[in-house]
């Protein structure tokens, strides 16, 4: 007893007791967790009810890996993109950089053209940062470029550290110590990808390793940030869920056992099991002071945390958008659909076509009477899309008066309602379309058309 530590917990204020030390176990086999991930069957999701507390830090924000993960799965932008990418995320994430961070690749002479075009723009947020393999030949372009805080990959489970780099947990960690070293004697700040944390020993390695990288913070006084990286999307956010799996476990471990400050942790989700989402948000529900996003979720595979979800998520848990601009994710979307030819799956929360578009004639009755029976919130303020019915055999007079209302922008005394002379005209000629056996709904230019040709008949403008 008289051996154990006790520290001041600066988040809930209350004195501590360091129940246990973690030395590194360095396994001669490894540790790949079968019971859990077994890897002919579906992963199991296991609960021990330990339960870890709420550790929500005062100051929560995004980082973004749109340049990094979000190019690895698709045809790299160029550099025009990349700067126009840049200059949207810094109006998004407003004066008060709630998009804290950018990271970008080095390895190309394109990729490093960006980053120096970028810099110029001389914004304080997001800052410019980079990613590098533990490679000494890699944090060469860091040094070159001059860049102040770089990633660096640090992979972490066993399935890595035995079978893709054929060493022991020891060999490894020293392995990326000594790059980390590197970085601190020419002042870099290094930020630590631990790679497929959800399938690691967090006791047995990720916590001593984590240990001595505070021990280095400590020597050197540059901050040494950590990225709990979800690699196969394989978290959970449920109380009392065992690790490897559980993310508020692992938060909790790094910063009570680890002593790794929340200032210093921030969450990197894959929605292998969509679950990115829900991760980030229990990242920052247990601890983390960042969660790193991508634009519309692009990334390897199934893809990273939406940006534009988590802008939302901080809304609901804050209470406030401090200053966050959220029309430029309506801005974003266009340039992406229209410049960078990139087609956004039309049911998208937040930015797809018809995320806010509803083709029942009852739900388009509600729209009709009070948008917010149907609609998640002022989507037409915070995006500039205002809700929409999509016109077909279901929609109803209701419906077409909607859609007209909507598309026309008209409003007041200027909207037509269900009992319209116009809108009973069109609704005759949807009914037709349908009893001549269409199928599926009408498109704009259709009913742009129709609707020309009844006010020509009607005599009567809109």
């Amino acid at each position: 007893m008289q051996n154990r530590i006790v520290k001041m917990n600066e988040h809930n204020n209350l004195l501590q007791l360091e129940e246990h030390m973690y030395p590194l176990v360095d396994v001669e086999t490894p540790n790949v967790f079968h019971n859990l991930f077994p890897y002919t069957d579906i992963p199991k999701i296991a609960f021990n009810d330990r339960i870890v507390p709420h550790n929500m830090p005062k100051d929560i924000w995004i980082t973004d890996t749109t340049f990094r993960d979000g190019q690895q799965s698709r045809a790299p932008y160029s550099t025009e993109h990349i700067v126009a990418i840049f200059d949207y995320l810094h109006k998004l994430g407003g004066s008060n950089g709630i998009i804290r961070a950018s990271e970008f690749f080095l390895y190309s002479k394109k990729d490093r053209e960006a980053v120096y075009k970028c810099l110029e723009r001389g914004y304080k947020f997001p800052e410019v940062t980079s990613w590098i393999r533990a490679s000494k030949q890699d944090f060469q372009l860091v040094k070159d470029i001059g860049l102040k805080e770089t990633g660096i990959l640090v992979s972490c489970s066993d399935y890595h550290i035995f079978y893709k780099l054929k060493m022991s947990r020891k060999e490894a960690m020293n392995h990326y110590l000594s790059v980390i070293k590197e970085c601190l004697d020419t002042g870099v700040s290094p930020r630590c990808h631990l790679e497929d944390v959800t399938r690691a020993d967090i006791y047995g390695y990720v916590i001593p390793f984590c240990l001595e990288l505070m021990k280095l913070q400590e020597e050197y006084q540059i901050p040494i940030k950590v990225r709990v990286c979800d690699t196969m999307g394989l978290g959970v956010n449920f109380p009392g869920s065992v690790i490897p799996r559980s993310i508020p476990g692992i938060i909790y471990g790094l910063m009570t056992h680890a002593g790794v400050p929340s200032e210093s942790i921030e969450f990197h989700g894959h929605n292998d099991f969509y679950k990115a989402v829900v991760n980030s948000t229990a990242a920052w529900l247990y601890g983390a002071c960042g969660v790193n996003c991508s634009l519309f979720g692009i990334g390897e595979r199934t893809g990273n945390t939406p940006l534009e979800a988590m802008v939302f998520e901080y809304a609901q848990m804050r209470g406030t958008l401090d200053g966050m601009d959220t029309t430029v994710i309506s801005e974003l979307a266009e340039y992406y659909e229209k410049e960078i030819g990139y087609s956004i799956p039309v049911q998208t929360p937040f930015v797809g076509k018809n995320f806010n578009v509803t083709r029942a004639g009852i739900h388009a009755d509600g729209l009709l009477k009070n948008e917010e029976i149907y609609n998640i919130f002022d989507t037409d303020k915070f995006l500039n899309k205002p809700p929409l019915v999509a016109v077909s055999n279901t929609s109803g007079l209701a419906g077409i008066a909607h859609w007209i209302n909507c598309f026309y922008n008209l409003k007041g005394e200027g909207q037509v309602t269900k009992n319209s002379e116009i809108v009973g005209k069109v609704k005759e000629w949807v009914d037709k379309e349908y009893e001549d056996g269409r199928v599926t709904v009408l498109t704009d230019e259709e009913l742009v058309r129709v609707i020309r040709d009844t006010c020509n008949e009607l005599q009567v403008n809109l």
